[in-house]
């Protein structure tokens, strides 16, 4: 190979081992995909661990088993290529080996003349569920708790020949499902319920015995007393269907993730080309992919998901941190009620909320008890645990509940005062070693602790909305913070499976502040005379998830205003107040119809003259970005323009392709031409310099 061993591969090994299986003449050849840890580091396939797969199957060929098949190490198949080493790629060539390494590699299970399987025994993703496409047959444990090519939501493509295996197992519409639309859905995973309606899989099997299950059941195949009947696939709709995916692809995206168009292509070679036609064109688009900015940023948000997330900059020694044997809720609205159901399943400790009058306290109770009916509906949780969950869950309007409680969180109103009275009341009630959180989205910690006897222990835990749905915790230290307070915050977080980031107590903190300092400006554009559908349409090419105007009908026009009135009175000369934001807000009135701005909003808006184009719109937007940006950081609000963009990505839904935002600001010139220098090294998120 011209291309390098990955130096920090962590080699996944293929044990070849040959079992007798009943009824058969000869032995089976059984293949176990192990890269010698536990299910906390996934089998993934790299130059090595290729290699070692390569070798197990030709030495399963050359002893003509009954049948080969290959299996993953418990609870996982193989969740894919290794990605660790694709930032070291420096060239075309060496990303266009990668690519005919692993069809080279897996075409000898699709060709062998003897029956292949796939027993997909867990996590199957990427690459691992290519492998598994490439066997005559398979079978899928009902335990498998991860399926998905998800190589579009990272930036690339299906390289290793599922863009061709899929569409032509199980149809164009179940592919377009699988490779597009799932990774564009903050890269939805399938259940195996799901994965055999498809048509992944041949047959479902319960994971007590999935093995055994799996041997029996391919020697039914082998002797020809299983029949696998698979469904004709309908050529006809083909190109309908990607008509209408691109459709929705540049209604969503208009053009902005490479990748998505990429997978579409393919998608449409696969109706006729030859497998060899369509593999080559998977090499090729891999190569040209791995070779751009855009994959680097897709890889360095994913790093910063998957590793920083874990190990958040700034925490404290968690053997500081205190045990949390109950947890008080103030508030029982729908923000407190959605936080007392995940405090009660994830810590399994009493939960109790409090509101001003019993019908509110019966209301926040009744909605947890209904969302856990829902779940056992689903299948998600079992009567027994259900029940106790119910059990966990109680309501009060008498906060001396809280007497005996560890973590107290308040949800009420986002106004300095309600909040500064409702501690003054609880601290009365609590132990001092009992930890006070405030939800706030945009108010000083500081502020809310100043008159309190313990302000050590008040600490900043900022959800977003849904709070089951959102991975992100914004934690805030406060000036009087204590250590013991916010190690107990981590912990929480970690125990909620809550990625959390340290943040300094600043105004709206660091999602808010900057998602208000671009919107801010794409009102101002408005309130300057720009057409709305101008302004709104400024920022499209970075393929964001929502759209301003879409963003502040959800948030509520109100609460735009509110926090964007907390951030112009702390830094009025770059954050104006929009007259337009609050004339909205004061009219009560839906800001969309039908995706459109309302014409009776439109008709009360109030703007100049100074009419903006697209461009001139996105460049004041992002460069007032840029500036913000960098003003965080020299504030300290985090500690490293990496816990900017985690917290983008998790708690914004900032698309990987963009790296979050920094890696954007900096390819695209805005990081250097409005604060003098780049946010991250050249080739960090990025192709090498």
């Amino acid at each position: 190979m011209t291309n390098p061993a990955f130096p920090n591969e962590v080699v996944t090994r293929s044990l070849l081992r040959y079992v007798n299986v009943p009824g058969l003449d000869r032995p089976a050849a059984l293949i176990t995909l192990d890269n010698g840890h536990d299910h906390r580091k996934p089998n993934t396939l790299g130059p090595a661990g290729l290699a070692s797969l390569d070798t197990a199957i030709e030495t399963a060929i050359e002893a003509n088993p009954a049948f080969i098949a290959v299996t993953g190490k418990p609870y996982i198949f193989c969740v894919g290529a290794d990605i660790t080493g694709m930032p070291l790629l420096t060239s075309r060539e060496q990303a266009v080996e990668i690519g005919e390494l692993g069809h080279r590699v897996f075409a000898k299970l699709r060709d062998a003349t003897v029956p292949t399987f796939a027993f997909v025994n867990g996590a199957a993703m990427g690459g691992g569920l290519e492998l598994a496409l490439h066997a005559h047959y398979r079978t899928l444990s009902k335990g498998a708790a991860a399926l998905a090519l998800p190589e579009v939501f990272l930036g690339l493509i299906p390289g290793w020949g599922g863009s061709q295996l899929l569409p032509n197992l199980i149809g164009i519409a179940g592919a377009v499902q699988v490779i597009i639309q799932n990774p564009l859905m903050q890269n939805r995973m399938l259940r195996p319920e799901q994965a055999a309606e498809l048509g992944i899989s041949d047959v479902l099997l319960e994971p007590a015995d999935f093995l055994e299950r799996s041997l029996e059941w391919a020697a039914g195949v082998v002797r020809g007393e299983i029949t696998v009947q698979r469904p004709e696939i309908d050529r006809d709709m083909w190109d309908g269907v990607l008509f209408f995916a691109r459709k929705l692809l540049d209604e969503k995206l208009h053009g902005a993730v490479p990748s998505a168009y990429k997978a579409l292509e393919l998608l449409a070679l696969a109706k006729d080309a030859s497998f060899a036609e369509g593999t080559a064109a998977e090499t090729r688009a891999l190569a040209d992919l791995i070779m751009t900015d855009e994959l680097r940023a897709g890889l360095y948000a994913f790093d910063l998901v998957q590793r920083r997330a874990k190990r958040p900059a700034g925490a404290p020694d968690p053997g500081l941190a205190r045990d949390v044997t109950k947890v008080g809720v103030v508030g029982a609205g729908l923000m407190a009620s959605q936080m007392a159901l995940l405090f009660a399943r994830r810590l399994e400790v009493p939960v109790v909320l409090t509101d001003l009058d019993q019908e509110r306290v019966d209301k926040g109770v009744a909605y947890v008890r209904a969302q856990i009916d829902k779940l056992v509906s689903k299948g998600r949780l079992d009567a027994g645990k259900a029940a106790k969950l119910r059990g966990l869950v109680s309501g009060s309007v008498d906060k001396s509940v809280f007497a005996d409680a560890d973590f107290v969180i308040e949800a009420v109103f986002e106004e300095l005062g309600v909040k500064k009275q409702v501690w003054a009341e609880i601290e009365k009630i609590v132990s001092p070693e009992c930890v006070l959180a405030t939800n706030t989205s945009s108010l000083s910690v500081t502020a809310q602790a100043a008159d309190l006897e313990h302000p050590e222990r008040v600490v900043g835990f900022h959800f977003f909305n849904p709070v089951a749905v959102m991975p992100l915790v914004e934690i805030i230290r406060a000036e009087r913070t204590g250590d013991a307070a916010l190690a107990t915050a981590f912990e929480v977080g970690k125990k909620l499976k809550k990625s959390c980031v340290l943040v300094k107590d600043a105004p709206a903190f660091v999602v808010n502040r900057v998602l208000m300092r671009f919107m801010g400006e794409i009102f101002a554009t408005v309130d300057a005379g720009t057409p709305p559908a101008v302004a709104d349409g400024a920022l499209d090419p970075l393929g964001l998830p929502m759209r301003p105007l879409a963003l502040t009908q959800l948030v509520g026009p109100g609460v735009a205003y509110h926090v964007g009135s907390i951030l112009h009175d702390a830094f009025p000369d770059r954050f104006p107040a929009s007259e337009n934001v609050k004339l909205i807000a004061e009219s009560g009135l839906p800001l969309l119809v039908d995706d459109e701005l309302n014409p009776e909003v439109a008709a009360i808006l109030r703007q100049g003259e100074e009419v903006l184009t697209v461009e001139e719109v996105r460049e004041r937007a992002l460069s007032a970005l840029a500036l913000e940006i960098r003003l965080m950081l020299d504030e300290g609000v985090v500690a490293e323009p990496q816990d900017i963009d985690l917290c983008m990505i998790l708690g914004a839904g900032w698309p990987f392709h963009l790296g979050g935002v920094t890696p954007y600001l900096d390819r695209a010139g805005y990081s250097e031409r409005v604060t003098g220098r780049r946010f991250l090294p050249a080739g960090v998120a990025s192709l090498p310099a």
